[in-house]
């Protein structure tokens, strides 16, 4: 880990289990693991023999998006090395071995700093959760960035899921890769390209976990609302 990632990175003792845990089976399969799990992933999972908790240095709004490249770095060398299987705690994400060292390959080669942000989103960014009235997202603080919801809309609408998430993957690309992000105001249009749906940008904070939790984003959340409907109480 320190080769590959680092001064800073480490295995926090206190967690360690070097033995079978029989939790990660569960831990597991709540963290979208059936998107990209096969069945090779999954014997690996209920096979292991000792459980590990790597730390990076603590994050800030500057070193952020520098230590998640790092990680996933650190993530591919260990799958490389041993390690079966990999989930995220501070997003509760997790992928198949195969698509973590994908993603890791497609950073490490990225020619430029669009393809570096959607290989670490789509590596370290969980979407979309679901509340009924909301679909949202969880890990864009790892990348100093706003997380995005947007109303999940009526069930009767055709590809609705789909278009949701092709939204709120739009707004976040746009937040990760253009200056302009930063200078965004409350009240805001967004249409993912010209002749599409307008939607209103409403700047909330991250109310949802507590502010130790490994989930809270200290940068908020944009709220994607229809342009022609009122702002969705929660």
């Amino acid at each position: 880990m320190a080769e590959v990632g680092g001064r800073g990175f480490s295995v926090d003792p206190e967690y360690a289990h070097p033995a079978h845990d029989p939790r990660m089976d569960a831990a597991f399969r709540a963290c979208l693991a059936n998107a990209t799990f096969t069945d090779t992933d999954w014997e690996a999972v209920s096979a292991h023999d000792s459980v590990a908790y790597v730390l990076s240095p603590p994050m800030t709004p500057a070193t952020s998006f520098d230590l998640s490249q790092r990680m996933l770095a650190v993530t591919a060398t260990l799958l490389r090395s041993g390690a079966t299987a990999v989930k995220s705690e501070s997003s509760g994400l997790t992928h198949g071995r195969d698509r973590w060292l994908r993603l890791a390959d497609d950073a490490a080669a990225a020619p430029g700093p669009v393809t570096l942000a959607d290989a670490l989103y789509h590596a370290w960014v969980k979407r979309p959760i679901s509340t009924g009235a909301l679909l949202f997202s969880c890990g864009m603080h790892l990348l100093a960035a706003p997380d995005v919801e947007v109303a999940a809309g009526s069930p009767a609408e055709p590809n609705l899921l789909d278009d949701r998430v092709a939204l709120i993957d739009g707004l976040a690309s746009y937040l990760l890769t253009e200056r302009r992000a930063r200078e965004i105001q409350d009240g805001e249009g967004f249409r993912l390209a010209p002749g599409t749906p307008r939607w209103v940008l409403r700047k909330r904070p991250c109310h949802r976990y507590d502010d130790d939790d490994f989930f809270f984003n200290p940068q908020g959340y944009w709220r994607l609302t229809p342009a022609e409907s009122p702002c969705l109480a929660e």
